[in-house]
């Protein structure tokens, strides 16, 4: 037999050759001393008798031999069962076993049946019984001994790494193969380094076989005290003294799995709550509450994160159970609210020792009492009289928790006390059992149980040493069989104590005595320790291995239990300590305070301290998502290195390095100095590029080393002093991307502190995955709502080289959103190579997709893009899997090149060149223009233009004027704004200088310039982009996730993503500073714009050039201020004109008009103007009164007469070919005003059709519309407005109609797009090049398959500017209407000036920058549905920029029939639009406010006098719209900008500054959630302080009120209201002044006669 496979026959004392041979064993001596002299022959053990090989049972018989200690058993039982697919169980048993000791096993494990399936054999042959199990297990190395107090059992294993076994002090995590025997018995003994058996018993190991990592553990269900011994075959050997061997051997492919299946057998660790993973703080002996205090305060004043105190045994009444000492510890019932105020628990100790002595004052000791009543207590032998001992309260009994009578009284006592005293958890201790005296008072008596024939190795040879007696009795047995189980059973009874006093709430147990299954229950600390360096490097192998046994909630005495802690040794254990499990430092009586606070408030230690423990709180998170996982599936949390590299075998002896999880390796310095060995595994590590190494590391006195491993994703949270506060703050994620640039994570969150949250589903759970830049935060489980409503605010992902050009937050939901990150929310340390992303506000419990890319500007954004055609473009062909944005795309340097560069004091001139090495643009009937011109000009300090040109050819240019300063700005030192240039790919970048903001930086790839597509592109400073019109937005904000708008004017009501009546290419920019600035590109071709989510912005336009101008506030409202400086001050209406008007298209006759105003009046509503539609013309042409209208000019005279005002339509399209003769348009014919071919194709008319009837025809209106237009509608032409002959004709018109048939005060022209209802011409043979009316690329516009040309003009048409120039209406399309509405105001202002001198007004549908200073606008026709509330306000938001003031949608909408409470709510919305007119159209029922009912009438009358009680406010800011530029419909971030909740509010808007409406604008809604800005608010209604501010508010909102708020610290001119302006205006005038937070207010009134035109 080798010498490593001898298997010890004499393992007891006093070997010898005779008595080694009278056991029937082999004498060899050897001169080392650790090899068995006296060894087993094969000649020993038992042989198989009978066999079942089918149930794997077998009978075994004991072969002739010695026996070793007598009490040999002949017969014995096996039986084996593979109880799942890796797990076996064999048990060898004979029926004088103890029943009591299964009866005891029985409370250990539960176990369902399983299905058999044999992966071992069980050979029979002549000499022994062997089990070889897979080769991993083989006990034919040396025979089974079975006698009555003796069992040996010897296994050969497959290598040396054996990891487990316990509780003891492992200098090392493997075993020492060398001959090592360990007793395993629970003991009170100090962890000083020897092979003393400790307080817990854990017959459980480890095997690693190879690099494959495939691993096996073993487990031994024996309660009894044993030794086992590990020696070089390899191989084990088991001596237990009772019991029975009852194995269990658990298969794995990996460590961590042989772990899972351990613990699927014997319990999953428990979850402990949240704040248990703070740092704790504990002595033995404070020596009363105050010193407590002291130490509490002195932690707290240091910014010490900290969140347990505890108290030892010291803080009760003579070290009684259950008491308290009165006269040191007085407040000790209220130190928890102490602790609790400041968001930190209380945690207490018991013990099981009852003390037998009354208390202070004789008073009865009742717990001890109703113990002894109930028969509570450990007896002796006879079963009767309760085992006497002493422990720290002296004379003592011994509870039986395993005597049910026993767990009641214990339960009922810890529930009266924790009445008393209240706290937060409970630390049991002492409970091995430890006893001062030596088995009992009296001694033990001479039997086999306290002196049996075999003592295992245990601390003192004697089994009763500082314990009971083994032949005292416990319900489960003698404590003989039952001794290492006393600190399980007083975990059960206190689970149930606590979970009695606790209830709901999960609270938490640390035990010192343990056994497997107590991790189901309980924590454990590693017991009463020395601040030693020793100490301290052995408590790594002590956590590694309760992370085997199922305790992960784990950790040693911080500093040292014993003896004063050095203050470098205190600081290196503080260092790693903040990364035990179980974080506390705990010092005993007698030694210097060690508490961090206690080395000084400056010291290196407390800095270093709150450094590392600052770190564990951040990582709280994933600690507590790691003992989650420990719960649920059994994975370790401090894990061996071994465990997560075992391919590489220098892992297999690392402990001085353990690892949180899968991802997270501390190296701490456990030796005195600052170098350290540190072994780097064979994976990534962030920070180093060695690997699989060991290397020296330098650690100065305040740092560890912390390494995230490759492949990781951390959750994190901003940490605080305690968890109570960490819990609230923002989340986080740390990514370290592995060499693949993948990553993956998960997070466990609930309430921290609720019992059972995981099987009543209240908790989130988080997977997350990084891949290819691409980082998908998934929710697998939503079933708890924080109410911390916690973000996940900050991402910091390592190991990135180059910066992100954008990174895009996709909010994955019913309707996935996606968001851009903005340029503030990103920072890239490209020396550490770090991105950090900031301020992210992503709800926890949502799902979150962030991609970080390059940017993406679509070279090929008409339809069926392919790679071929990409390509064919010289652009790169990128499909991406997920998300939206194009595949083709422009590759970097794509664009043009600076060639020249001249300097001037105003600007810039620069000349470029197309970037040749690409083929053209892709559109081959649009010519590249290879060199440009390049003009920057600093036209004053808040304004900037940059013009890009052909130098070569003169290309049509916009002929709008605009107000450009006579002499720029030369001093560099006034300029809000620098201006930088990239040469190529060249690009213009705009700098705000006060923030260093870049706010345009066009310096992108794409840059094209041909003769019919240009297209430039610019990053932009931020997501909050406002403006582009006119179509219909689904908020304010624009959405900048690849939405593209099309902009050409066009007759089509608002649509989503339809371009409708003007064209506004202006948008204003917010950046993360919360400066503003806007952008006009003065360009009046079809375009489009592209919005992408880095955030950046594609324009695209057919013509012209590129002429921007730029304002830069720099607050939302100097922005409209200087945009409207730039191109004209809106107009200022008419005082009249903001009183309510009405109108419908389809009054039959004048008698309806005024049936309409006797009822408007006799129901009191206030009424300003009337309209006539279309209905009044004959046949729809202009300046000819309908016969059933002949009453009108009358009605209207009378209205007039009233205070009334009258307004009529006109639209621009004149009828041509009528069979009488049409004054206008002879007239018009002979001045030559309308729009023709070219002379080169045809000097005809350019014939449309609209409105106008033939002459003489009967309109069947149920025939479709393209037939109706076919049969009935006349051939008209347009009016070129461009012409001076135009204006004058136009003026002859209306001053005739004026004159001769019918007065007015207003007019309103509509259909100016222009408007046709064919396509092109008629017939639609658009003559000319055809490129035109199909050009090479087509915006995204409403039927673009159908060319330019549907529903207006062809594009090939003619018109002349004043200066005589021609012009395609290709390039001047969009100016129709802004044309049109120039020389109608010019025109009404000379008619009614002449006559009455006052100033009338404009409303026009079609609009271009600079419309507003001639007229207002309508928001077109929408339809009756609820949304088009809400689009309403977005709209005159948006007007607002675009310098129209004077602006409004119809109320109650255009098409279709309205609803009730819709109109009602509508009319509410409408008394607030600056143009308040309700309107609906032909065929649907009237909606006017008396069209419904009495309580709707009065409802609307309420609201329009509210509007007309505050109109001189209302006028005041029209005034100063049309003098300062301001805007009168307002958004809230125009007034709170530093508020960036209002940057994306668009339900809500101001009059001002001061008025705010938040109405309802949804079916049935009662209460309107609105947000009130940080300001002192006013209730309009009540005139109360609402009391609320910078937040959302629930406002009630009955069907007859809307919600108006006044500002604090704004003076409100008022006025009596009456039916109509005429009246209200002779009323008296008056004031609303609510007062700020500081008691002031100030406003101002804008007066005048409120018609006049002035000078």
């Amino acid at each position: 037999i080798p010498l490593g496979e001898r298997v010890d026959c004499f393992p007891d004392p006093g070997a010898s050759q005779a008595k080694c041979e009278a056991r029937g064993c082999c004498w060899s001596p050897r001169d080392e001393s650790n090899v068995p002299w006296c060894f087993f022959p094969t000649n020993h053990g038992y042989t198989v008798e009978s066999q079942d090989s089918s149930i794997l049972k077998a009978n075994l018989l004991r072969m002739d031999s010695p026996s070793l200690f007598g009490g040999e058993i002949k017969q014995l039982a096996l039986e084996a069962e593979m109880q799942t697919n890796n797990r076996l169980r064999f048990k060898v048993n004979t029926d004088t076993v103890s029943k009591s000791c299964s009866l005891c096993h029985s409370y250990l494990l539960s176990l369902s049946p399983y299905p058999n399936a044999s992966v071992f054999t069980l050979p029979s042959d002549h000499l022994v019984l062997c089990f070889l199990i897979t080769f991993r297990f083989d006990t034919t190395i040396a025979p089974l001994v079975f006698e009555d107090q003796y069992i040996q059992l010897s296994a050969r294993l497959p290598s040396h790494n054996i990891y487990g076994l316990g509780e003891h002090v492992h200098r090392q995590y493997r075993h020492d193969t060398n001959w090592k025997t360990w007793p395993i018995f629970s003991r009170d003994s100090f962890p000083n380094g020897g092979t003393n058996n400790l307080y817990g018993h854990y017959p459980f190991f480890l095997c690693l076989e190879d690099e494959s990592g495939k691993s096996f553990g073993v487990f031994l269900l024996n309660s009894n005290a044993m030794d086992v011994t590990l020696q070089p075959a390899p191989a084990v050997t088991y001596r237990t003294i009772g019991g029975l061997l009852d194995f269990y051997i658990v298969f794995g492919d990996t460590p961590e799995q042989v772990v899972q299946e351990f613990l699927e057998l014997t319990g999953r660790p428990v979850m402990p709550p949240y704040w248990s993973l703070g740092f704790q703080l504990s002595r033995w002996n404070y020596t009363n509450l105050d010193i407590v205090k002291e130490t509490v305060e002195r932690n707290r004043a240091v910014g010490l994160p900290y969140d347990v105190q505890y108290t030892d045994i010291d803080y009760m009444e003579n070290k009684k159970d259950f008491t308290y000492d009165k006269l040191n510890y007085t407040e000790l019932p209220r130190f928890a609210d102490y602790l609790h105020e400041r968001g930190q628990k209380y945690i207490l100790i018991l013990d099981p020792a009852i003390a037998t002595s009354k208390r202070v004052g004789d008073a009865p000791y009742e717990s001890y009492d109703r113990g002894t009543a109930k028969n509570a207590w450990v007896t002796e032998s006879d079963g009767k009289t309760p085992l006497i001992g002493e422990v720290w309260p002296g004379e003592t009994v011994f509870p039986d928790y395993t005597n049910p009578n026993c767990i009641d009284w214990w339960v009922d006592e810890y529930e009266r006390f924790s009445k008393e005293v209240k706290h937060d958890a409970l630390w049991i201790d002492m409970n091995e059992v430890a006893n001062f005296k030596q088995g009992s008072a009296k001694g033990c008596d001479v039997n086999k149980l306290n002196y049996p024939p075999y003592i295992p190795k245990i601390l003192d040879d004697l089994m009763y040493s500082k314990t009971l007696c083994m032949d005292a009795k416990q319900t489960w047995g003698d404590h003989y069989d039952v001794h290492s189980l006393y600190g399980y059973s007083m975990v059960l009874a206190t689970k149930k104590a606590m979970d009695r006093v606790f209830g709901e709430n999960r609270s938490m147990m640390l035990t010192r005595s343990s056994f497997p299954g107590v991790g189901k229950y309980s924590g454990h600390w590693l017991g009463d320790n020395a601040a030693t360096w020793n100490d301290m490097k052995w408590a790594i192998p002590g956590m590694l291995e309760f992370g085997l046994f199922g305790i992960p909630y784990i950790g040693a005495d911080i500093c040292g239990f014993f003896d004063d802690s050095p203050e470098e040794l205190c600081r290196r254990w503080m260092q790693v300590g903040a990364f035990y499990p179980f974080s506390r430092n705990h010092n005993a009586e007698g030694y210097k305070p060690q508490d961090p606070a206690a080395y000084g408030a400056d010291s290196v230690l407390v800095a270093s301290s709150k450094h590392y423990l600052t770190i564990r709180y951040t990582l709280l998170p994933y600690l507590y998502t790691m003992f989650y996982k420990a719960h649920t599936t059994g994975e370790t949390v401090v894990r061996p290195v071994m465990h997560e590299f075992y391919s590489d075998s220098e892992t297999w002896t690392v402990d001085r390095q353990f690892l949180w999880g899968k991802h997270l390796l501390i190296t701490p310095v456990l030796d005195p100095g600052f170098n350290i060995l540190f072994f780097c595994p064979s994976d990534q590590m962030q920070k180093l590029t060695v690997r699989k190494t060991h290397m020296e590391m330098y650690l100065p006195a305040d740092k560890l080393g912390l390494h995230i491993r490759g492949g990781a994703i951390l959750p994190t949270q901003e940490p605080e002093v305690t968890t109570t506060y960490s819990r609230r703050n923002p989340m986080g994620l740390l990514i370290a991307p592995d060499d693949n640039g993948n990553a993956d994570g998960e997070l466990f969150w609930d309430d921290g502190d609720s019992r059972d949250t995981i099987e009543n589903g209240n908790y989130i759970h988080y997977k997350f995955s990084l891949n290819q830049g691409v980082l998908t935060m998934q929710v697998t489980h939503a079933g708890y709502n924080d109410p911390n409503d916690l973000k996940f605010d900050n991402i910091t992902i390592l190991g990135i080289s180059v910066p992100p050009v954008s990174i895009s937050v996709t909010h994955v939901g019913t309707t996935n959103s996606t968001t851009t990150l903005e340029p503030s929310n990103i920072h890239h340390d490209g020396d550490k190579k770090v991105l950090f992303l900031r301020d992210l506000r992503l709800t926890l419990g949502e799902t979150y997709v962030l991609e970080w890319n390059v940017i993406r500007i679509d070279c090929h954004p008409e339809e069926n893009a392919d790679q071929a055609n990409c390509e064919a473009r010289g652009c790169v062909w990128d499909p991406i899997t997920s998300g939206q944005g194009p595949w083709c795309i422009y590759p970097q340097d794509y664009g043009y090149t600076v060639t020249s560069l001249r300097e001037r004091s105003s600007g810039l001139t620069l000349d470029i060149t197309r970037n040749r090495k690409y083929r053209s643009s892709g559109r081959p009937q649009s010519r590249d223009i290879d060199t440009l011109r390049v003009e920057i000009n600093y036209h004053t300090g808040e304004m900037l233009q940059f013009k890009i040109f052909d130098p070569n050819t003169k290309r049509y240019e916009v002929p709008v004027g605009l107000s450009v300063p006579a002499t720029p700005e030369t001093d560099e030192n006034k300029r809000l704004y620098k201006v930088a240039i990239v040469n190529e790919p060249f690009g213009i970048q705009v700098i705000r200088k006060s923030t260093g903001t870049v706010i345009w930086d066009s310096s992108v790839p794409g840059f094209t310039f041909s003769d019919m597509f240009i297209q430039v592109s610019t990053r932009l400073p931020s997501q909050y982009v406002y403006g582009f019109g006119e179509t219909e937005h689904l908020t304010y904000k624009h959405d900048l996730n690849y939405h593209t708008w099309g902009m050409f004017a066009k007759d089509q009501p608002p649509g989503y993503k339809m371009n409708c009546y003007g064209v506004h290419p202006f948008y204003m920019g917010l950046e993360n500073t919360a400066d503003a600035h806007g952008v006009l590109l003065l360009n009046s071709n079809a375009m489009d714009v592209t919005f992408l989510p880095d955030p950046a912005l594609t324009y695209r336009t057919l013509g012209g050039i590129l002429d921007f101008y730029m304002v830069l506030g720099p607050t939302p409202e100097m922005v409209v201020q200087e945009y409207t400086e730039l191109i004209g001050r809106p107009v200022l209406p008419a005082y009249w004109s903001l009183g309510f008007q009405l109108c419908r298209y389809g009054y039959a006759n004048d008698k309806e008009i005024a049936d309409l105003y006797k009822e408007m009046r006799a129901a009191g509503i206030p009424y300003d103007v009337q309209y006539a539609d279309i209905d009044y013309m004959e046949r729809q042409l202009d300046f000819v009164l309908d016969s059933e209208f002949k009453g009108l000019p009358a009605l209207v005279d009378s209205m007039r007469e009233e205070g009334m005002r009258f307004i009529f339509i006109l639209d621009p399209a004149i009828s041509g070919n009528e069979t009488q003769p049409y004054p206008a348009f002879e007239r018009g014919k002979a001045a030559d005003v309308f729009i023709k071919w070219p002379k080169h194709i045809s000097d005809g008319i350019v014939w449309g059709k609209v409105w106008p009837d033939y002459p003489n025809v009967i309109v069947d209106e149920n025939l479709d519309w393209d037939t109706q237009v076919q049969l009935y509608r006349s051939y008209t032409a347009f009016p070129d407005f461009f012409r001076p002959q135009t204006a004058q004709w136009w003026h002859h018109e209306i001053k005739e109609f004026y004159e001769k048939t019918m007065k007015f005060d207003g007019l309103w022209i509509d259909m100016n797009e222009p408007a046709s209802f064919v396509h092109g011409t008629v017939n639609g043979n658009c003559l000319g090049d055809p490129k035109l009316e199909n050009p090479p690329y087509m915006p995204p516009l409403e039927s673009k398959h159908l060319g330019l040309n549907h529903k207006t003009l062809c594009m090939n048409s003619e018109q002349i500017l004043s200066d005589g120039t021609r012009v395609r209406h290709y390039d001047v399309h969009n100016l129709y209407g802004w044309s049109h509405t120039n020389e109608t105001l010019f025109s009404l202002q000379r008619i009614i000036n002449y006559v009455t001198g006052k100033r009338g007004i404009v409303v026009t549908r079609s609009t271009y920058p600079s419309s507003g200073k001639w007229a207002g606008h309508w928001l077109g026709d929408n339809n009756a549905s609820w949304d088009q509330l809400y689009k309403s306000i977005i709209g005159m938001m948006e007007f607002s920029l675009f310098g129209i003031s004077y602006t409004g949608a119809d109320i109650c909408g255009f098409f279709n029939k309205a609803d009730y409470e819709m109109c009602l709510r509508w009319m509410q919305l409408g008394a607030f639009y600056p143009y308040s007119r309700n309107h609906n159209g032909k065929g649907n029922p009237r909606q006017d406010p008396v069209a419904w009912d009495k309580p709707f009438a009065d409802a609307s009358r309420d609201v329009l006098n509210i509007r007309y009680t505050l109109l001189p406010y209302l006028y005041t800011l029209m005034y100063e719209a049309h003098t300062k530029g301001n805007t009168v419909i307002r958004p809230l971030l125009h007034e709170f900008v530093d508020d960036k909740t209002t940057w994306e509010i668009y339900k809500q808007f101001l009059w001002g500054p001061a008025l705010l409406i938040s109405p309802a604008l949804d079916p049935g809604v009662t209460n309107v959630n609105g947000y009130l800005p940080n300001a002192r608010w006013y209730d309009y209604h009540t005139a109360r302080d609402v009391g609320v501010r910078g937040q959302m508010i629930d406002m009630p909102t009955p069907l007859d009120h809307i919600n108006l708020h006044i500002r604090g610290g704004y003076i409100l001119p008022w006025q009596k209201p009456e039916n109509t302006t005429y009246y209200s205006r002779k009323n008296p005038l008056g004031l609303i002044v609510p007062l700020s937070d500081s008691g002031t207010a100030e406003g101002s009134l804008f007066w005048d006669d409120g018609e006049g035109i002035g000078k």
